[in-house]
């Protein structure tokens, strides 16, 4: 095992509750239609849309993140969307700081924050506030890293299980960069990420009224899911990664863990080149590649629920699969009104 023996002092990070109250949340799992009814919703609240999504902040990540498109952004304001180049880390604390920077600048134009977007720990953050951890330390992190190569990541999933069963109970042993993180974290301030993420919820009185998660039968979105994945590489998904990975600068330890790039990538590293030094990316992708897109995108979303799930701030709205997008927008207003 790693020891360091550094103590690094915490400070919170919180949103002002005079600003969060005044905001709409949408959330919900990959595939089940968040954005059609974004765009709905923000109509009827004067709304704008603050992506609340760890991915879609990166240029040139576009159809594997589902981004919304320029029509759409034109229909609605969006912000914290195509902010940074894809070699750039970006972490909790700045994605805090940036949205409350976008919260304040709508609300002066006399308009409504709408946070959109299936990123559980933000949006876990944003109502509870989060505990700042130590600035990452690389050479550690390589270490660990090489370690998951050397033994498998699963040797590392288990002495996280060792240190902090809270937070490995949550993780999947390849979710790398979150099980790495949360090992950092540990040695770096002798105290385990699970006690340092332990805030509960805000006392009913300080807690924004308007945090709603879409609720999908399961194997619904699994159908949704499975066919978006198709459709990702219909529009070109094998070309955008191969555009990212020829970029002069690699990829960020964050965007290369992006859902899907990631199994992309390893497949072209793994894959014999042609004659032009690449895999055939003209030809169709194979079905095991597809397949397996599938498969992490669909765990990925059953992660998504539980976190929805255990957060009591969240209200679940069940899509009707029969219903339209009016018809569902005017059942949360609904719901709104009758919780006021």
């Amino acid at each position: 095992m790693i020891v360091r023996g550094r103590v690094c002092q915490m400070r919170p990070v919180i949103f002002l509750n005079e600003i969060l109250r005044q905001c709409w949340f949408l959330s919900g799992p990959t595939a089940c239609g968040k954005t059609a009814l974004s765009l709905t919703l923000a109509n009827q609240l004067n709304a704008e849309i603050i992506a609340l999504d760890s991915m879609t902040v990166y240029r040139g990540m576009d159809v594997g993140t589902a981004k919304a498109t320029r029509f759409e952004r034109d229909r609605v304001p969006h912000h914290l969307i195509d902010i940074l180049a894809p070699h750039e880390e970006f972490s909790l604390t700045d994605y805090l700081e940036a949205s409350a920077t976008c919260c304040l600048e709508i609300l002066s134009r006399g308009r409504t924050p709408l946070f959109v977007g299936g990123t559980g720990l933000y949006l876990r953050s944003l109502l509870r506030g989060v505990f700042e951890g130590p600035k990452a330390d690389w050479e550690l992190r390589r270490e660990l890293e090489q370690r998951a190569i050397a033994e498998g990541r699963e040797s590392l999933h288990r002495e996280l299980s060792r240190i902090d069963p809270v937070t490995a109970s949550r993780l999947h042993p390849n979710d790398l960069r979150r099980v790495v993180r949360a090992i950092e974290v540990q040695l770096l301030t002798g105290r385990t990420l699970s006690e340092q993420q332990e805030q509960g919820p805000r006392p009913l009185s300080e807690r924004t009224p308007h945090v709603y998660w879409l609720s999908p039968n399961r194997d619904w979105l699994n159908s949704r899911i499975d066919a978006r994945v198709e459709q990702m590489f219909q529009q070109g998904f094998l070309a955008e990664v191969r555009l990212l990975r020829d970029l002069p600068q690699p990829l960020s330890r964050t965007a290369r863990q992006a859902l899907g790039y990631r199994d992309v990538l390893d497949w072209m590293d793994a894959e014999p080149v042609g004659c032009n030094g690449r895999p055939d990316l003209e030809a169709s992708p194979p079905h095991e590649l597809v397949a397996l897109i599938q498969t992490h995108t669909r765990q990925f979303a059953k992660r998504q629920l539980t976190w929805f799930r255990n957060l009591e701030e969240c209200v679940p709205i069940e899509i009707d699969s029969n219903e339209s997008t009016i018809q569902s927008v005017d059942r949360l207003l609904n719901s709104a009104r009758t919780r006021s």
